[in-house]
Protein backbone atom coordinates (compact mmCIF):
# COMPACT_ATOMS: atom_id res chain seq x y z
CA UNK A 1 0.00 0.00 0.00
CA UNK A 2 1.11 3.30 -0.99
CA UNK A 3 2.74 5.87 1.68
CA UNK A 4 2.30 9.35 1.64
CA UNK A 5 5.75 11.43 2.95
CA UNK A 6 5.28 14.93 4.10
CA UNK A 7 7.58 17.51 4.45
CA UNK A 8 9.11 16.77 7.52
CA UNK A 9 9.63 19.60 10.55
CA UNK A 10 13.28 19.20 11.19
CA UNK A 11 13.48 22.14 13.10
CA UNK A 12 11.68 23.79 15.94
CA UNK A 13 10.73 27.52 13.96
CA UNK A 14 10.62 25.51 10.91
CA UNK A 15 7.27 26.64 9.19
CA UNK A 16 8.79 25.41 5.70
CA UNK A 17 11.43 23.58 4.44
CA UNK A 18 13.24 24.32 0.62
CA UNK A 19 14.16 20.53 -0.96
CA UNK A 20 17.90 21.27 -1.53
CA UNK A 21 18.47 18.11 -3.73
CA UNK A 22 16.76 15.03 -4.34
CA UNK A 23 19.29 11.42 -3.50
CA UNK A 24 16.48 9.34 -5.10
CA UNK A 25 14.27 9.90 -8.20
CA UNK A 26 10.88 8.40 -9.44
CA UNK A 27 11.02 4.57 -10.31
CA UNK A 28 14.18 3.83 -7.42
CA UNK A 29 14.11 1.02 -4.72
CA UNK A 30 13.97 2.64 -1.65
CA UNK A 31 15.05 0.93 1.75
CA UNK A 32 14.39 1.97 5.34
CA UNK A 33 16.92 4.63 6.52
CA UNK A 34 17.94 5.59 2.89
CA UNK A 35 18.12 8.89 2.64
CA UNK A 36 15.85 10.70 0.26
CA UNK A 37 16.42 14.08 0.24
CA UNK A 38 18.50 17.04 1.25
CA UNK A 39 16.07 19.57 2.96
CA UNK A 40 17.23 23.35 3.49
CA UNK A 41 15.22 24.48 7.00
CA UNK A 42 15.27 27.58 8.59
CA UNK A 43 19.01 26.88 10.60
CA UNK A 44 20.34 24.51 8.30
CA UNK A 45 20.59 21.86 5.30
CA UNK A 46 19.56 18.39 6.80
CA UNK A 47 19.46 15.05 5.27
CA UNK A 48 15.86 13.60 5.40
CA UNK A 49 15.76 9.54 5.69
CA UNK A 50 13.31 7.04 4.70
CA UNK A 51 11.02 5.36 7.09
CA UNK A 52 9.60 3.09 4.36
CA UNK A 53 10.45 1.16 2.16
CA UNK A 54 9.21 0.31 -1.19
CA UNK A 55 9.59 2.44 -4.89
CA UNK A 56 9.55 6.04 -5.35
CA UNK A 57 6.11 6.38 -7.37
CA UNK A 58 5.73 10.11 -7.06
CA UNK A 59 8.34 13.40 -6.08
CA UNK A 60 5.89 16.33 -4.96
CA UNK A 61 7.88 19.44 -4.31
CA UNK A 62 10.84 19.60 -7.22
CA UNK A 63 14.59 20.22 -6.15
CA UNK A 64 14.67 24.20 -5.50
CA UNK A 65 11.41 24.53 -4.90
CA UNK A 66 9.94 25.13 -0.99
CA UNK A 67 6.99 24.16 0.47
CA UNK A 68 5.63 24.34 4.11
CA UNK A 69 5.27 22.21 6.32
CA UNK A 70 3.40 18.63 5.76
CA UNK A 71 3.17 19.32 2.13
CA UNK A 72 3.41 16.34 -0.27
CA UNK A 73 6.72 15.52 -0.54
CA UNK A 74 6.80 12.14 -1.75
CA UNK A 75 4.76 8.65 -2.34
CA UNK A 76 5.99 5.34 -1.62
CA UNK A 77 5.01 2.00 -2.65
CA UNK A 78 5.01 -0.81 -4.81
CA UNK A 79 5.96 -0.55 -8.24
CA UNK A 80 3.05 -0.07 -11.06
CA UNK A 81 0.78 0.72 -8.15
CA UNK A 82 -1.80 3.44 -8.85
CA UNK A 83 -1.79 6.32 -6.70
CA UNK A 84 -4.36 8.99 -8.53
CA UNK A 85 -6.56 8.84 -5.33
CA UNK A 86 -3.78 9.95 -2.91
CA UNK A 87 -2.70 12.78 -5.53
CA UNK A 88 -6.28 13.52 -5.62
CA UNK A 89 -6.60 13.69 -2.24
CA UNK A 90 -3.73 15.81 -1.84
CA UNK A 91 -5.13 18.29 -4.17
CA UNK A 92 -2.26 17.71 -6.38
CA UNK A 93 -2.80 16.66 -9.47
CA UNK A 94 -0.92 13.60 -11.18
CA UNK A 95 2.21 14.19 -13.28
CA UNK A 96 1.83 13.38 -17.08
CA UNK A 97 4.10 10.71 -16.92
CA UNK A 98 1.61 8.59 -14.16
CA UNK A 99 -1.44 8.98 -15.60
CA UNK A 100 -2.80 7.73 -18.84
CA UNK A 101 -1.10 10.10 -21.30
CA UNK A 102 -3.81 13.10 -21.53
CA UNK A 103 -2.60 15.48 -23.92
CA UNK A 104 -1.84 19.09 -24.54
CA UNK A 105 -5.35 19.78 -23.55
CA UNK A 106 -5.07 19.37 -19.99
CA UNK A 107 -4.57 21.44 -17.36
CA UNK A 108 -1.04 23.20 -16.35
CA UNK A 109 -0.94 21.35 -13.62
CA UNK A 110 -1.75 18.37 -14.58
CA UNK A 111 1.39 18.86 -17.28
CA UNK A 112 3.55 19.26 -14.55
CA UNK A 113 6.35 16.53 -14.26
CA UNK A 114 9.36 15.66 -12.94
CA UNK A 115 12.65 16.01 -14.06
CA UNK A 116 13.21 12.21 -14.03
CA UNK A 117 9.94 11.45 -15.94
CA UNK A 118 8.81 14.69 -18.30
CA UNK A 119 8.95 13.57 -21.87
CA UNK A 120 8.88 16.09 -25.12
CA UNK A 121 10.35 19.75 -25.55
CA UNK A 122 11.51 22.22 -22.83
CA UNK A 123 13.13 19.57 -20.65
CA UNK A 124 16.23 19.96 -18.73
CA UNK A 125 18.96 18.33 -19.93
CA UNK A 126 20.13 15.32 -17.06
CA UNK A 127 23.02 16.41 -14.98
CA UNK A 128 22.02 19.82 -15.58
CA UNK A 129 21.16 21.94 -12.04
CA UNK A 130 19.66 25.51 -11.49
CA UNK A 131 21.43 26.70 -8.59
CA UNK A 132 19.20 28.84 -6.36
CA UNK A 133 19.87 32.26 -3.98
CA UNK A 134 20.03 30.05 -1.00
CA UNK A 135 18.18 31.39 2.14
CA UNK A 136 21.11 31.27 4.65
CA UNK A 137 19.31 33.25 7.55
CA UNK A 138 15.79 33.01 8.99
CA UNK A 139 14.89 36.61 8.04
CA UNK A 140 16.98 36.65 4.81
CA UNK A 141 14.46 37.80 1.98
CA UNK A 142 17.36 38.55 -0.57
CA UNK A 143 20.88 38.32 -1.03
CA UNK A 144 23.91 39.82 -2.52
CA UNK A 145 26.87 38.27 -4.05
CA UNK A 146 29.99 39.76 -2.61
CA UNK A 147 32.58 38.02 -4.77
CA UNK A 148 32.24 35.20 -7.31
CA UNK A 149 35.29 32.44 -6.23
CA UNK A 150 34.27 30.02 -9.79
CA UNK A 151 34.14 31.98 -13.19
CA UNK A 152 31.69 30.72 -16.26
CA UNK A 153 34.47 27.83 -18.07
CA UNK A 154 35.67 26.47 -14.18
CA UNK A 155 35.13 22.86 -12.96
CA UNK A 156 33.26 22.79 -10.03
CA UNK A 157 33.53 19.77 -7.37
CA UNK A 158 30.80 19.20 -4.70
CA UNK A 159 32.19 21.03 -1.84
CA UNK A 160 33.70 23.76 -3.85
CA UNK A 161 33.22 27.61 -2.43
CA UNK A 162 31.10 29.01 -5.53
CA UNK A 163 30.52 32.45 -4.19
CA UNK A 164 30.82 34.56 -1.07
CA UNK A 165 26.78 35.99 0.06
CA UNK A 166 26.19 38.85 1.87
CA UNK A 167 22.93 37.97 3.94
CA UNK A 168 21.07 40.42 6.16
CA UNK A 169 23.51 39.22 8.92
CA UNK A 170 26.54 38.02 8.10
CA UNK A 171 28.89 37.12 4.51
CA UNK A 172 28.54 33.73 4.48
CA UNK A 173 30.82 31.48 1.91
CA UNK A 174 28.42 29.02 -0.18
CA UNK A 175 29.14 25.79 -1.50
CA UNK A 176 28.27 23.82 -4.59
CA UNK A 177 25.96 20.71 -4.07
CA UNK A 178 27.14 19.78 -7.20
CA UNK A 179 29.70 18.65 -10.14
CA UNK A 180 30.41 19.90 -13.24
CA UNK A 181 31.16 23.16 -15.56
CA UNK A 182 29.68 26.54 -14.28
CA UNK A 183 27.59 26.96 -17.35
CA UNK A 184 26.35 30.65 -16.07
CA UNK A 185 26.41 33.29 -13.80
CA UNK A 186 23.03 34.97 -13.15
CA UNK A 187 23.48 37.83 -10.23
CA UNK A 188 26.76 39.21 -10.89
CA UNK A 189 29.28 40.80 -7.99
CA UNK A 190 27.55 43.47 -6.19
CA UNK A 191 23.86 42.97 -7.45
CA UNK A 192 21.28 41.29 -5.38
CA UNK A 193 18.36 39.19 -5.64
CA UNK A 194 15.95 37.34 -4.36
CA UNK A 195 15.69 34.36 -2.17
CA UNK A 196 14.76 31.18 -4.85
CA UNK A 197 16.32 33.77 -8.20
CA UNK A 198 18.59 32.68 -10.49
CA UNK A 199 22.39 31.96 -9.02
CA UNK A 200 24.18 30.22 -11.66
CA UNK A 201 23.85 26.98 -13.92
CA UNK A 202 26.21 23.37 -13.12
CA UNK A 203 26.17 20.90 -15.80
CA UNK A 204 28.16 19.47 -18.75
CA UNK A 205 29.72 21.39 -20.96
CA UNK A 206 28.07 22.39 -24.32
CA UNK A 207 24.60 22.37 -22.53
CA UNK A 208 22.22 24.56 -24.34
CA UNK A 209 22.25 27.10 -21.48
CA UNK A 210 19.55 29.37 -23.56
CA UNK A 211 17.29 26.12 -23.16
CA UNK A 212 17.61 25.35 -19.57
CA UNK A 213 16.70 29.04 -19.23
CA UNK A 214 13.57 29.37 -20.70
CA UNK A 215 12.36 26.21 -19.48
CA UNK A 216 13.13 27.54 -16.35
CA UNK A 217 11.00 31.17 -16.91
CA UNK A 218 8.33 29.45 -19.02
CA UNK A 219 7.38 29.92 -22.56
CA UNK A 220 6.34 32.41 -25.24
CA UNK A 221 7.68 36.50 -23.99
CA UNK A 222 8.97 35.08 -20.88
CA UNK A 223 11.45 33.16 -22.33
CA UNK A 224 12.49 35.93 -25.06
CA UNK A 225 12.41 38.46 -22.19
CA UNK A 226 14.67 36.16 -19.90
CA UNK A 227 16.99 35.17 -23.12
CA UNK A 228 17.48 38.79 -23.99
CA UNK A 229 18.53 40.02 -20.05
CA UNK A 230 20.79 37.20 -20.04
CA UNK A 231 22.32 37.79 -23.88
CA UNK A 232 22.61 41.71 -22.50
CA UNK A 233 23.82 40.90 -19.10
CA UNK A 234 26.32 37.78 -19.33
CA UNK A 235 30.08 38.58 -20.32
CA UNK A 236 32.48 35.77 -22.32
CA UNK A 237 34.93 34.43 -20.53
CA UNK A 238 37.66 36.71 -22.59
CA UNK A 239 35.17 40.02 -21.79
CA UNK A 240 35.30 39.10 -18.76
CA UNK A 241 39.01 38.52 -18.33
CA UNK A 242 39.30 42.17 -20.62
CA UNK A 243 36.98 43.61 -17.73
CA UNK A 244 38.83 42.09 -14.86
CA UNK A 245 42.20 44.00 -16.32
CA UNK A 246 40.93 46.74 -16.97
CA UNK A 247 39.05 47.16 -14.18
CA UNK A 248 42.78 46.76 -11.88
CA UNK A 249 44.16 48.86 -13.91
CA UNK A 250 42.16 52.33 -14.02
CA UNK A 251 41.23 51.89 -10.89
CA UNK A 252 37.18 51.50 -10.59
CA UNK A 253 37.79 48.40 -8.76
CA UNK A 254 40.39 45.97 -7.38
CA UNK A 255 39.28 42.30 -7.44
CA UNK A 256 40.20 40.56 -4.32
CA UNK A 257 38.84 38.14 -1.77
CA UNK A 258 37.31 39.43 1.81
CA UNK A 259 39.98 37.92 3.77
CA UNK A 260 42.51 39.19 1.72
CA UNK A 261 41.53 42.90 2.27
CA UNK A 262 41.14 42.74 5.34
CA UNK A 263 44.79 41.77 6.01
CA UNK A 264 45.61 44.43 3.36
CA UNK A 265 43.83 46.75 5.80
CA UNK A 266 45.71 45.59 8.73
CA UNK A 267 48.84 45.90 7.41
CA UNK A 268 48.36 49.21 5.43
CA UNK A 269 48.90 47.48 2.21
CA UNK A 270 47.54 49.31 -1.00
CA UNK A 271 45.86 46.49 -3.15
CA UNK A 272 46.14 48.59 -6.30
CA UNK A 273 50.06 47.30 -6.38
CA UNK A 274 49.83 43.93 -5.46
CA UNK A 275 49.41 41.14 -8.14
CA UNK A 276 46.68 38.56 -7.94
CA UNK A 277 47.71 35.02 -8.61
CA UNK A 278 43.96 33.77 -8.37
CA UNK A 279 40.74 33.25 -10.61
CA UNK A 280 40.93 36.00 -13.24
CA UNK A 281 43.78 37.51 -11.36
CA UNK A 282 41.89 38.16 -8.02
CA UNK A 283 44.25 38.85 -4.94
CA UNK A 284 43.86 36.36 -2.36
CA UNK A 285 45.15 35.88 1.08
CA UNK A 286 49.09 34.22 0.13
CA UNK A 287 49.38 37.17 -2.37
CA UNK A 288 49.11 39.58 0.65
CA UNK A 289 51.32 37.89 3.15
CA UNK A 290 53.68 37.51 0.46
CA UNK A 291 53.74 41.28 -0.70
CA UNK A 292 57.08 43.21 -0.60
CA UNK A 293 56.81 46.91 -1.44
CA UNK A 294 58.32 48.32 -4.31
CA UNK A 295 61.56 49.82 -3.52
CA UNK A 296 60.47 53.01 -5.75
CA UNK A 297 58.42 54.25 -3.33
CA UNK A 298 60.82 55.88 -1.65
CA UNK A 299 62.22 57.62 -3.98
CA UNK A 300 58.54 58.69 -4.48
CA UNK A 301 58.41 60.20 -0.58
CA UNK A 302 61.34 61.60 -1.31
CA UNK A 303 59.77 63.74 -4.13
CA UNK A 304 56.97 64.36 -2.88
CA UNK A 305 58.86 65.86 0.63
CA UNK A 306 60.33 68.24 -2.02
CA UNK A 307 57.75 69.57 -3.31
CA UNK A 308 55.57 70.18 -0.43
CA UNK A 309 58.88 72.11 1.22
CA UNK A 310 58.60 74.11 -2.13
CA UNK A 311 54.74 74.41 -1.63
CA UNK A 312 55.23 75.83 1.85
CA UNK A 313 57.79 78.34 0.60
CA UNK A 314 55.39 80.22 -1.44
CA UNK A 315 53.43 83.07 -0.48
CA UNK A 316 50.28 82.37 2.00
CA UNK A 317 47.40 83.49 -0.70
CA UNK A 318 44.62 85.62 1.20
CA UNK A 319 42.08 84.77 -1.27
CA UNK A 320 38.76 83.41 0.57
CA UNK A 321 38.53 79.17 0.17
CA UNK A 322 35.76 78.44 -2.54
CA UNK A 323 34.85 75.34 -1.85
CA UNK A 324 32.82 72.91 -3.76
CA UNK A 325 29.55 71.17 -2.45
CA UNK A 326 29.18 67.46 -3.31
CA UNK A 327 27.44 64.30 -2.27
CA UNK A 328 28.00 60.46 -2.11
CA UNK A 329 25.30 57.93 -2.22
CA UNK A 330 26.17 54.41 -1.32
CA UNK A 331 24.18 51.59 -1.44
CA UNK A 332 22.66 50.02 1.57
CA UNK A 333 23.86 46.91 2.48
CA UNK A 334 21.31 43.89 3.71
CA UNK A 335 22.37 43.98 6.94
CA UNK A 336 21.33 47.88 6.49
CA UNK A 337 18.58 47.04 5.69
CA UNK A 338 17.53 44.74 8.00
CA UNK A 339 18.38 46.19 11.05
CA UNK A 340 16.65 49.79 9.61
CA UNK A 341 13.50 47.00 8.98
CA UNK A 342 13.71 44.89 12.69
CA UNK A 343 13.76 48.60 14.57
CA UNK A 344 10.94 50.09 12.46
CA UNK A 345 8.57 47.59 12.86
CA UNK A 346 9.57 47.47 16.83
CA UNK A 347 9.26 51.25 17.24
CA UNK A 348 6.47 51.76 15.41
CA UNK A 349 4.82 48.35 16.72
CA UNK A 350 5.75 48.65 20.45
CA UNK A 351 4.61 51.36 22.80
CA UNK A 352 8.15 51.79 24.34
CA UNK A 353 8.34 53.20 28.12
CA UNK A 354 11.76 54.12 30.20
CA UNK A 355 12.76 53.63 33.49
CA UNK A 356 16.10 54.83 34.70
CA UNK A 357 17.92 53.59 37.80
CA UNK A 358 21.92 54.67 39.48
CA UNK A 359 23.13 51.50 40.76
CA UNK A 360 26.46 52.10 43.33
CA UNK A 361 29.63 49.93 41.60
CA UNK A 362 31.75 50.61 44.63
CA UNK A 363 31.36 46.67 45.85
CA UNK A 364 31.40 45.13 42.34
CA UNK A 365 34.50 46.78 41.13
CA UNK A 366 36.02 45.37 44.44
CA UNK A 367 34.85 42.13 43.73
CA UNK A 368 35.83 42.34 40.05
CA UNK A 369 39.11 43.04 41.26
CA UNK A 370 39.24 40.28 43.36
CA UNK A 371 37.60 37.63 40.67
CA UNK A 372 40.16 38.63 38.59
CA UNK A 373 42.62 38.35 40.75
CA UNK A 374 42.83 34.55 40.19
CA UNK A 375 44.58 33.04 37.58
CA UNK A 376 43.57 32.53 33.75
CA UNK A 377 40.19 34.12 34.78
CA UNK A 378 38.67 37.51 33.51
CA UNK A 379 35.21 39.22 34.15
CA UNK A 380 33.91 42.60 32.71
CA UNK A 381 31.34 44.57 34.10
CA UNK A 382 29.27 43.35 31.21
CA UNK A 383 29.65 39.72 32.46
CA UNK A 384 28.26 40.63 35.81
CA UNK A 385 24.95 42.81 34.59
CA UNK A 386 23.97 40.10 32.54
CA UNK A 387 24.39 37.55 35.01
CA UNK A 388 22.48 39.99 37.52
CA UNK A 389 19.89 40.31 34.79
CA UNK A 390 19.44 36.62 34.20
CA UNK A 391 19.00 36.27 37.78
CA UNK A 392 16.28 39.17 38.58
CA UNK A 393 14.38 37.72 35.64
CA UNK A 394 13.66 34.29 37.52
CA UNK A 395 12.21 36.52 39.85
CA UNK A 396 10.18 38.59 37.62
CA UNK A 397 8.67 36.31 34.86
CA UNK A 398 6.43 38.81 33.32
CA UNK A 399 9.89 40.92 31.58
CA UNK A 400 10.66 37.29 30.06
CA UNK A 401 7.66 37.51 27.80
CA UNK A 402 6.35 37.88 23.70
CA UNK A 403 3.34 39.96 22.98
CA UNK A 404 1.78 37.59 20.47
CA UNK A 405 -1.58 39.70 20.25
CA UNK A 406 -4.43 37.66 21.39
CA UNK A 407 -1.49 35.87 23.92
CA UNK A 408 1.34 36.53 25.70
CA UNK A 409 4.11 33.85 25.69
CA UNK A 410 6.08 33.36 29.16
CA UNK A 411 9.81 32.19 28.10
CA UNK A 412 10.55 29.38 31.00
CA UNK A 413 14.10 30.22 29.43
CA UNK A 414 16.10 32.88 30.02
CA UNK A 415 18.39 33.52 26.73
CA UNK A 416 20.31 37.18 26.85
CA UNK A 417 21.02 38.82 23.28
CA UNK A 418 24.27 40.76 23.81
CA UNK A 419 24.20 43.81 21.20
CA UNK A 420 27.44 43.65 19.43
CA UNK A 421 29.03 46.77 17.19
CA UNK A 422 30.14 45.30 13.47
CA UNK A 423 31.13 47.58 10.83
CA UNK A 424 27.87 47.74 8.98
CA UNK A 425 25.25 48.34 12.25
CA UNK A 426 24.51 45.69 14.93
CA UNK A 427 24.10 41.93 15.27
CA UNK A 428 22.84 40.43 18.58
CA UNK A 429 24.25 36.94 19.39
CA UNK A 430 22.63 35.05 22.35
CA UNK A 431 23.73 33.35 25.10
CA UNK A 432 21.76 30.65 25.97
CA UNK A 433 20.49 29.70 29.27
CA UNK A 434 22.46 32.07 30.95
CA UNK A 435 20.68 31.99 33.84
CA UNK A 436 23.01 28.75 34.59
CA UNK A 437 26.42 29.79 33.61
CA UNK A 438 28.48 31.33 35.76
CA UNK A 439 30.04 34.91 35.69
CA UNK A 440 33.58 33.53 33.67
CA UNK A 441 31.35 31.35 31.40
CA UNK A 442 29.11 34.22 30.47
CA UNK A 443 32.42 36.20 29.69
CA UNK A 444 33.84 33.49 27.60
CA UNK A 445 30.75 33.19 25.55
CA UNK A 446 30.03 36.57 24.86
CA UNK A 447 33.96 36.86 23.62
CA UNK A 448 33.68 34.00 21.36
CA UNK A 449 29.88 35.30 19.80
CA UNK A 450 31.06 39.03 19.28
CA UNK A 451 34.49 37.56 17.82
CA UNK A 452 32.57 35.83 15.55
CA UNK A 453 30.02 38.49 14.87
CA UNK A 454 33.06 41.12 14.06
CA UNK A 455 34.68 38.44 11.53
CA UNK A 456 31.07 37.83 10.00
CA UNK A 457 32.09 33.99 10.97
CA UNK A 458 28.68 33.98 13.42
CA UNK A 459 26.42 31.67 12.35
CA UNK A 460 22.85 32.67 12.09
CA UNK A 461 21.44 30.00 14.75
CA UNK A 462 23.77 31.73 17.10
CA UNK A 463 21.85 35.18 16.35
CA UNK A 464 17.95 33.72 17.50
CA UNK A 465 15.96 32.76 20.43
CA UNK A 466 16.81 36.05 22.97
CA UNK A 467 14.37 36.31 25.30
CA UNK A 468 16.02 39.52 26.64
CA UNK A 469 18.65 42.36 25.71
CA UNK A 470 21.35 44.02 27.01
CA UNK A 471 23.06 47.35 24.96
CA UNK A 472 26.21 48.62 26.53
CA UNK A 473 27.98 52.00 25.42
CA UNK A 474 29.64 52.35 28.83
CA UNK A 475 32.72 51.78 27.28
CA UNK A 476 32.24 54.64 24.70
CA UNK A 477 32.05 56.69 27.67
CA UNK A 478 27.68 57.29 27.48
CA UNK A 479 26.25 58.15 30.44
CA UNK A 480 22.91 57.65 30.11
CA UNK A 481 20.74 56.53 27.21
CA UNK A 482 17.66 54.26 25.76
CA UNK A 483 17.28 51.80 23.30
CA UNK A 484 15.16 50.00 20.63
CA UNK A 485 13.15 47.04 21.92
CA UNK A 486 14.84 43.33 20.25
CA UNK A 487 11.55 42.04 19.18
CA UNK A 488 9.90 39.50 20.23
CA UNK A 489 11.78 40.58 23.96
CA UNK A 490 9.25 42.68 25.87
CA UNK A 491 12.54 45.05 27.11
CA UNK A 492 16.16 45.72 26.70
CA UNK A 493 19.06 47.60 29.26
CA UNK A 494 21.22 50.16 28.36
CA UNK A 495 24.06 49.96 30.63
CA UNK A 496 25.88 53.59 30.81
CA UNK A 497 29.75 54.79 31.88
CA UNK A 498 30.60 54.10 35.27
CA UNK A 499 31.62 57.37 36.80
CA UNK A 500 33.61 58.59 39.99
CA UNK A 501 31.44 61.80 41.67
CA UNK A 502 30.47 63.22 45.13
CA UNK A 503 28.00 60.57 46.78
CA UNK A 504 25.85 60.78 50.02
CA UNK A 505 26.94 57.61 52.10
CA UNK A 506 26.24 57.80 55.51
CA UNK A 507 25.17 61.96 56.03
CA UNK A 508 28.46 62.63 54.59
CA UNK A 509 29.16 63.47 51.24
CA UNK A 510 31.87 61.05 49.93
CA UNK A 511 33.92 60.00 46.19
CA UNK A 512 31.82 56.88 44.94
CA UNK A 513 31.45 55.17 41.68
CA UNK A 514 27.81 55.00 40.22
CA UNK A 515 26.21 53.36 36.91
CA UNK A 516 23.00 54.43 35.14
CA UNK A 517 20.93 51.60 33.68
CA UNK A 518 17.86 52.56 31.26
CA UNK A 519 15.23 49.89 30.92
CA UNK A 520 13.30 50.07 27.92
CA UNK A 521 10.16 47.84 28.19
CA UNK A 522 6.86 47.23 25.82
CA UNK A 523 4.03 48.44 27.74
CA UNK A 524 1.70 45.96 25.92
CA UNK A 525 3.43 43.19 28.50
CA UNK A 526 5.59 45.32 31.31
CA UNK A 527 3.89 47.90 32.81
CA UNK A 528 5.61 50.56 34.93
CA UNK A 529 5.37 48.92 38.69
CA UNK A 530 6.68 45.44 37.24
CA UNK A 531 9.22 47.33 35.21
CA UNK A 532 10.40 49.41 38.24
CA UNK A 533 10.62 46.05 40.75
CA UNK A 534 13.09 44.30 37.99
CA UNK A 535 15.03 47.59 38.31
CA UNK A 536 14.83 47.24 41.61
CA UNK A 537 16.38 43.51 41.99
CA UNK A 538 18.54 43.96 38.93
CA UNK A 539 20.08 47.10 41.62
CA UNK A 540 20.77 44.31 44.34
CA UNK A 541 22.35 41.59 42.71
CA UNK A 542 24.74 44.30 40.72
CA UNK A 543 25.79 46.27 43.97
CA UNK A 544 26.43 43.05 46.09
CA UNK A 545 27.67 40.68 43.57
CA UNK A 546 27.67 38.25 46.33
CA UNK A 547 24.99 37.42 46.60
CA UNK A 548 24.79 36.10 42.69
CA UNK A 549 27.44 33.58 43.56
CA UNK A 550 25.23 32.34 46.46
Amino acid sequence: MAIVVNMPRLSDTMEEGTVAKWLKSVGDKVEEGDILAEIETDKATMEFESFNEGTLLHIGIPEGDTAPVDSLLAIIGDEGEDISSLLNGSGTSAPASETTGDTASEDEDQMEVSEDTEQGGGEIPEGVEIVKMPRLSDTMEEGTVASWLKQVGDDVEEGDILAEIETDKATMEFESFYSGKLLYIGIQEGESSPVDAVLAIIGPEGTDVDAVLNNKSGAGKKSTATSSVKEESKPTQADTKKEDTKSVADGERIFASPLAKKIAADKGIDLAKVTGSGDNGRIIKKDIENYTPSTAAAPEAASAGKAETAVASQPVSMALPSGEEGTEEVKNSNMRKAIAKALGNSKFSAPHFYLTIEVDMDNAKASRAQINSLPDTKVSFNDMVLKACAMALKKHPQVNTTWNGDTTTYNKHIHMGVAVAVDEGLVVPVVKHCDLLGLTQIGAAVKDLAGKARSKKIAPAEMQGSTFTVSNLGMFGILEFTSIINQPNSAILSVGAIVEKPVVKNGEIVVGSTMKLTLACDHRTVDGAVGAQFLQTLKSYVENPVTMLA
